[in-house]
């Protein structure tokens, strides 16, 4: 399988012409059987320009996976063609592995493919889509996808470590979805980090815009069913230290998820702005427009926005506590 890794620095030309070069590839690979097309920028922001992500601090904390590379890295799995009809095929592994929330504080993670939250799998309505999940932690888990799909592909039944399950479905309604662990205590294990955004497409595209995934986190330390840290994709306070930076006048979707347990709420706001809301991203019209959204737990939007202004700009929720143990981050907004 072919890997394209957001954290290399490339301009919108090379861009282009990667998306060029994937499709033309899709073409002759659903030809000849099957091809890899795995970890893409997405396809959305063809002729989009987007700031060079470099590669300074990757390993700061030394954790097994990057902040600023999930949150524009999308999985559009690996492309098959069987009996005449295309299939989507992803592969998900479930582990354990250490990672440093800050200096000071190290946690025990139950992950999938080694990251919290776990890859962002897309496809189109009415994709077929294959799920190969499997666990090698030594905790029994499941996938469990919200969306439309057969009772057997519900993924509550537990898999035992060493086991793998396939999950098939077609992909739909268009959304914004969300996939996690439905082992008990689900609680634990969606707060141990067992969970992933899930985006089906509709059918027309959506207008060209640069695209992020957020999805918002906590995390109980002392397990006593209270976080004591929160975060953007992970690790608390990453884009408050490495601030995203987007362009004056471009299009931002942003794709948010709140998998936070034990907190019935969480809100997002944007600083110096307002943003477009898209409910659980199932219309191609905005259902609002403000600057602070509330989500309970599993839900999720889309919003959409731009900057008329360069400079710094916060975004975080408005539960002052969030934004204080991780949730606060910062928009770099550049001129064009």
């Amino acid at each position: 399988m072919s890997q394209f890794s957001t954290n290399s620095p490339l301009n919108s030309w090379n861009r282009r012409q990667f998306i060029q070069g994937s499709l033309t590839l899709l073409g002759l690979g659903l030809a000849g059987g099957t091809i890899g097309l795995r970890h893409l920028i997405s396809r959305s922001n063809y002729g989009v320009k987007i700031p060079d992500i470099t590669q300074d601090d990757n390993q700061i904390l030394d954790n097994p996976f990057n902040p600023m590379m999930i949150l524009r890295e999308f999985d559009y799995g690996t492309i098959k063609r069987e009996n005449g009809r295309v299939i989507r095929e992803f592969k998900v592994v479930a582990n354990s592995s250490l990672l440093h929330l800050n200096g000071n504080i190290s946690f025990v993670s139950w992950n999938l493919n080694n990251r919290v939250p776990g890859p962002t799998l897309r496809a189109r309505e009415g994709d077929k889509v294959r799920i190969i999940f499997e666990n090698e932690d030594g905790h029994s888990h499941s996938l469990h996808f919200h969306g439309n799909h057969p009772s057997e592909m519900d993924g509550v039944k537990p898999i035992r470590h060493g086991k793998t399950a396939v999950y098939e479905f077609e992909a739909k309604p268009f959304g914004v979805h969300l996939y996690h662990c439905h082992v008990a205590p689900v609680t634990r294990h969606i707060s141990k980090g067992l969970y992933g955004m899930f985006i089906v497409d509709p059918p027309q595209p959506r207008l060209p815009a640069d695209e992020m995934v957020m999805v918002l986190g906590g995390y109980d330390i002392n397990n006593a069913r209270k976080n004591d840290l929160y975060a953007f994709n992970g690790i608390p306070n990453y884009y408050r230290d490495h601030p995203i930076s987007i362009y004056k006048n471009q299009l931002i979707r942003l794709y948010i998820l709140n998998m936070i347990e034990f907190d019935s709420v969480a809100t997002f706001h944007i600083h110096g702005n307002m943003f477009k809301v898209y409910r659980t991203g199932r219309s191609l019209t905005p259902d609002e427009e403000t600057d602070m959204i509330t989500m309970g737990t599993a839900e999720r939007h889309i919003l959409e926005f731009s900057y008329d202004y360069p400079g710094t700009f916060m975004f975080h929720p408005h539960q002052d506590t969030m934004a204080e143990y991780g949730c606060l981050g910062i928009f770099n907004v550049l001129d064009t």
